[in-house]
């Protein structure tokens, strides 16, 4: 007390001026951590330690609130931490930790708003002096406790990097106390720290957990300090899949564990023997959680066995401790835990136990899960009785199917006498007034049967019609909820009325006796509806029940307070208000609630009803696209087919153009040269071209007539489509549309080969006016004009022989387009009548189902959405008529 009130203010005089000093930093340094610190070195007698352990704590507390008065001080601390001088920075490492621990949140709070105040803390961890880098994770457990943002800065400062590789170094699980304090900063970073687990799981650190438990076949002689380190590093895999956590956070966790192998590395501890008890505990809690609601893994531990002759599954080997009443009790919690995990979300699993319980499956020769809990449920044991109707209240959790299956359970109790079902059994324990009963007469024993027989028979009527069935369980309900009893079978009376109300309000009425209504007017005239709500409020009102309701893992300081499954207060919870609501309600709002219920039955099958006929006209409307893509497609083809005649065409014009320029040149040169003559092989000639032409015009007039036909065909096609109505009959507009140009692109080809032959025949009455019209020259001028004629005519005729050879490539092509018609006009025909079934079914449905014309109306949106032109016959017409025009343009 004197030297701290005189001397706190000298010895930060101190630290501030005599800096170069670092003996007298030293000292300082001591002599403050000596004033703050409260640690009693000296032995007391043990009645005078606590009072002055306890005038210490206040002393040490009030010097440290004189100290960071002023912040500065905390500052130079962190300033004096940079000094590697040996006797400046350990001093000054254990008076920050002795700060921190009297006053953890102001200091943290100067720390953290401090300049690198963090940083250079965590520089602690590199020192090379083991005394210092050690009292700096113990300054470091101390910073990082409850400040999430500290956590964080620790983390990214690379904390678990080194903490990992100190771990290592120091021997993992057989290493000393310094493994331990790792440990315990590895914890205070990670615990509530959903951004420093994302880290840690993102830096691939989960992967360098797996060689901590990679313990050997030995396992005698486990030292106090591996027990400690072990059980440290189970409780880290833990905090990353806690059920507290984020669901996609510790899924993710969950495969990261079975896909580095860490998972089968603690089923390995798990079978192992020689492992101290409380290790195994915690063992498995951590596999309970490690395979909580992940199918992988919870399938992986289905198939992991015992290394025993013969094998025996896990599962199995696990239950056998939890019924087995002569093992820890701690112990016997943390297999329950593990078997509800194992089933939780797990339909696979909660049936493959419940199977092993059927008729068909019971192997006589080996011992099941389902032979166990049913052994543990009928025990002398009430805490094994307990145990196994919340396990097995756990295999029927959410599972409508497996709740029917169990119901198909017989149990033989004596020689001689019928099986009776599970379900029967149950309720004889909780009813009958044998020696049964008063082995289950503990309250422990019936708040597990009730537990059971609630969780079995909500939201299942055909399991409500069977418990009904027994003529001795209403009455026996009644009696028990209608007694004045002690406090202690309160609770009992309260989950014997959630019993009765869940066989109210799951009733399907089927039994005559015990419908709904006559279960009320029971209750109403044995109970009162107000005294049967008050007890079952009992429920809510233990206090156990709010412990049991915080998390799921079953964590109980006695056996006795072992009362309550947490799966269990959820369905409470859901089942309370709605109980309630079903005993005051009368037979009129019943009825009414009835018909409200099948109205919406029928609405839900009008519903799906359309659903199925939009599916169906879905599936028709795509197969009009289908057919329109592929009418498109030969459409495209034909234009192709055109634009090569068109090329064709073009091609004969220009060398019929050179051929006729070169005539007019050479019949000027002829008249100038007075030629009279015409060799009788050009007459010859000439009458054989004319014959040609005749031939050419017939050829002409017989396309021209089956060029009418196809058009008359064609219009049909046009009237029809104009007709059609839909996405499919706009389809088939284009397509005619685009046989029109086709058509008039054709007919503008033959008008210009007509005109050709016009030309040609121009020329050729030219020639024969040539030799009328002229004197004769003398006779070696006419030969040379006879062989030069003898020449042209060769030449013409060659010309005459390509365009020939192009009119029957013409020919062709028409001819494969007027094939192509044929084929549009057939599809055309199918498709119209399509359309016409389309268009009656769509009336149809109007007429019947006026209200759904909104939907209707949907569809044709969403068939424009989907690039379709759903266009009116108006429209079609007018677009028509505007192309009809540009094309006579």
């Amino acid at each position: 007390m004197e030297v701290g009130t005189q001397a706190m203010d000298h010895l930060i005089n101190i630290l501030q001026t005599d800096r170069s000093d670092s003996e007298i930093l030293g000292y300082a340094l001591d002599t403050l951590y000596n004033v703050i610190s409260n640690d009693e070195e000296e032995e007391q007698d043990e009645s005078e330690d606590e009072n002055a352990q306890k005038q210490a704590d206040d002393l040490g507390t009030q010097f440290t609130e004189t100290f960071i008065q002023d912040p500065e001080h905390i500052t130079l601390l962190l300033t004096l931490l940079e000094e590697f001088d040996f006797h400046v920075r350990w001093p000054g490492v254990k008076l920050l930790t002795a700060l921190l621990k009297n006053q953890g949140v102001q200091v943290q709070g100067i720390i953290l708003v401090s300049p690198m105040g963090v940083s250079r803390l965590m520089d602690l961890l590199a020192d090379s002096r083991e005394v210092i880098r050690n009292d700096g994770l113990l300054l470091l457990q101390q910073l990082t406790k409850g400040n999430a943002a500290i956590q964080k800065i620790v983390a990214f400062e690379n904390a678990f990097e080194r903490l990992l590789d100190i771990i290592t170094e120091e021997g993992s699980s057989d290493g000393g106390i310094v493994v331990e304090d790792c440990l315990l900063l590895l914890l205070n970073l990670l615990k509530n720290n959903s951004s420093n687990q994302n880290f840690f799981k993102e830096g691939s650190y989960i992967q360098r957990m797996k060689p901590w438990f990679e313990v050997g076949d030995d396992n005698s002689g486990w030292s106090a300090q591996k027990v400690t380190n072990l059980h440290l590093m189970l409780q880290l895999v833990r905090v990353m899949v806690s059920p507290v956590n984020s669901p996609g956070a510790t899924a993710s966790c969950q495969k990261c564990m079975y896909q580095c192998g860490l998972l089968q590395q603690l089923c390995t501890i798990l079978m192992a023997t020689g492992v101290p008890a409380d290790i195994l505990t915690e063992t498995i809690n951590t596999v309970s959680e490690v395979i909580r609601g992940s199918q992988v893994n919870q399938d992986y531990f289905a198939s992991v066995n015992a290394p025993s002759n013969p094998p025996r599954p896990a599962i199995v080997v696990l239950l056998m401790s939890m019924v087995n009443e002569r093992q820890p009790f701690v112990l016997r919690c943390a297999v329950l835990y593990c078997f509800q995990c194992f089933l939780f979300k797990n339909q696979k699993g909660q049936g493959e136990i419940v199977a092993t319980l059927l008729p068909s499956t019971i192997d006589a020769n080996s011992i099941s899960a389902g032979q166990l809990l049913c052994g543990g449920l009928f025990s002398a044991d009430s805490l094994s009785n307990w145990c196994a109707a919340v396990a097995l209240a756990h295999t029927l959790q959410d599972n409508l199917t497996q709740k029917e299956q169990l119901l198909r359970v017989q149990l033989a109790t004596s020689l001689g006498k019928p099986p009776v079902s599970l379900l029967q059994q149950c309720t004889n324990i909780l009813s009958q007034g044998d020696k049964i009963v008063r082995r289950g007469s503990k309250v422990q024993t019936r708040v597990g049967l009730l537990m059971l027989l609630c969780t079995w028979i909500s939201n299942c009527p055909i399991a409500v019609t069977h418990f009904l069935h027994n003529q001795e369980n209403v009455p026996f309900l009644t009696a028990q909820i209608s007694e004045n009893l002690g406090e202690d079978e309160r609770l009992v009376q309260g989950l014997c009325a959630l019993l009765l109300g869940i066989c109210i309000y799951y009733n399907d009425n089927s039994l005559e006796n015990y419908t709904k209504e006559k279960l009320k007017q029971l209750i109403e005239k044995r109970i009162g509806k107000e005294n049967f709500v008050e007890k079952l409020g009992f429920i809510t009102k233990h206090e156990l029940y709010s412990r049991a309701a915080l998390k799921p893992q079953p964590v109980f300081p006695s056996p006795e307070q072992m009362l309550f499954d947490h799966e269990f207060t959820r369905l409470v919870k859901e089942l309370e208000g709605l109980i309630t609501k079903a005993v005051h309600k009368s037979s009129e709002e019943e009825e009414k609630e009835e018909e409200v219920k099948k109205t919406l039955e029928q609405h839900d099958n009008i519903v799906t009803q359309y659903k199925e006929l939009i599916r169906e006209q879905d599936a028709q409307i795509q197969e009009l696209k289908e057919k329109v893509s592929s009418m498109t497609t030969q459409t495209e083809q034909l234009q192709a087919t055109v634009s090569q005649q068109q090329s064709q065409i073009q091609q004969h014009k220009d060398q019929y153009n050179i051929l006729k320029l070169k005539l007019g040149k050479e019949n000027q040169s002829q008249s100038s040269q007075g030629d009279t003559q015409v060799n009788g092989l050009q007459t010859e000639e000439l009458s054989q071209l004319r014959e040609e032409l005749e031939e050419l015009r017939r050829q002409q007039t017989l396309l021209q007539t089956q060029l009418s036909e196809k058009d008359a065909l064609i219009d049909s096609l046009k009237s029809a489509a104009k007709a059609a109505e839909g996405p499919a009959g706009s389809d088939n507009t284009e397509l005619l549309q685009e046989l029109e140009a086709l058509k008039n692109q054709v007919q503008t080809h033959l008008a210009e080969i007509g005109l050709l032959k016009a030309e040609r025949q121009e020329l050729l009455r030219r020639a024969e006016a040539g030799p009328s019209d002229t004197a004769p020259p003398s006779d070696g001028s006419s030969d040379a004009a006879k062989a030069e004629l003898e020449n042209r005519l060769a030449a013409q005729t060659a010309e005459m022989e390509q365009l020939k050879e192009s009119r029957s490539g013409l020919e062709q092509q028409l001819a494969a387009a007027t094939s192509t018609v044929a084929i549009l006009q057939t599809e055309k025909a199918k498709l119209q009548t399509e359309v016409q079934e389309s268009k009656k079914e769509q009336d149809d449905l109007l007429m019947l189902l006026a209200d759904q014309d909104q939907k209707i109306h949907s569809l044709k949106q969403r068939l424009k959405d989907l690039g379709e032109t759903v266009e009116d016959e108006d429209d079609l017409r007018d677009q028509t008529s505007d192309e009809d025009d540009e094309d006579e343009d």
